[in-house]
């Protein structure tokens, strides 16, 4: 069977490397390539967010968390280990996810915020993904991948008999499989320079907004937003004016640092994650996998995993 992958934002160049490793021969067809998806725009830190279900979604970030540390032995790759501290304004029990990364702990009071009651350190995998994406796109090449810029307009469009379809179009499934359980989950960042030593902070749950603070190697990443059903791409002067008070406030040294650049992306959430087998008429079989939220990166080993097991019951 020929194998087409469609998508090439992280979920399919990942799929399309696993398949490559497993000895298949697979063709991608996007419409955009990988700098101009929407996974270029994720400050992409390892974290469960906006996810389901839960089960699965553990053991799939388990499997990717791996391959990010493995990942970040190589410079080249955009991948490096950090140390997260997530931030609480109430105290907390420790997350459902916490078994899937290896170094968790709870952090004391001297090192929280004032204003904040609870918080955590963890090691995670941060990957930059300007550097990431490439590095992706060159191994799949580098392993025998092509990468053809086409717009898919429907699945019967390129399917045919002794062809496996990989759907991992992500929020243009929404159109593509006529998946109306799909939709957009509006996040905005801006980038500011380096200004001194700042950790990577996350404050998911204050009422006042989601924040992050993540320094990457070309500036430090502020955020963010979670928009719900917000189709808006161009960045607001409000979000943007939000997101410096409280990355600011949480860290007042970021105060004089300048802006570099602001970008919008749009997550696509679902009830859970659409990672399953499906036969179109002809037959021809088709692997969904899409809906994975703000854990695209997070989840992306794990679910090429699980695409690979599915492709090997009817290859």
């Amino acid at each position: 069977m020929e194998i087409i992958v469609i998508g090439c934002g992280v979920s399919g160049l990942t799929t399309g490397l696993t398949l490559l490793d497993a000895g298949y021969t697979v063709r991608l067809l996007t419409r955009e390539l990988p700098e101009q998806t929407v996974s270029s725009v994720a400050a992409a830190i390892w974290y469960p967010f906006q996810a389901y279900p839960v089960d699965k979604v553990v053991r799939w970030g388990q499997i990717s968390h791996q391959v990010f540390q493995t990942l970040a032995q190589d410079p080249t790759t955009g991948v490096r280990q950090v140390t997260l501290w997530e931030f609480l304004t109430e105290p907390t029990p420790a997350p459902w996810w916490q078994e899937a990364v290896p170094n968790f702990s709870r952090l004391a009071a001297a090192d929280l915020p004032p204003g904040y009651a609870d918080g955590f350190a963890l090691d995670v995998p941060l990957i930059e993904t300007p550097l990431y994406m490439v590095y992706l796109r060159e191994q799949f090449q580098a392993k025998g991948g092509t990468i053809e810029v086409a717009e898919v307009k429907t699945l019967k469009d390129v399917a045919r008999p002794q062809t496996l379809i990989i759907n991992c179009t992500g929020l243009g499934a929404r159109e593509l499989a006529d998946d109306q359980q799909l939709y957009p989950i509006r996040g905005q960042i801006m980038r500011v320079q380096h200004h001194g030593s700042i950790p990577t902070i996350l404050d998911e749950h204050s009422p006042t907004g989601l924040t992050y603070i993540i320094p990457r190697s070309d500036g430090i990443v502020l955020g963010g937003t979670i928009q719900t059903h917000d189709w808006r791409t161009d960045p607001d002067p409000a979000d943007q004016e939000g997101i410096w008070q409280r990355a600011t406030q949480l860290v007042p040294a970021l105060t004089n640092a300048q802006i570099l650049a602001h970008r919008v992306g749009l997550r696509p959430g679902r009830p859970t994650v659409r990672l399953e087998l499906e036969w179109l008429d002809g037959p021809c079989p088709i692997i969904h996998n899409y809906g994975h939220g703000g854990a695209g990166f997070t989840l992306s080993w794990g679910c090429a995993q699980d695409v690979l097991a599915l492709a090997q019951t009817v290859l």
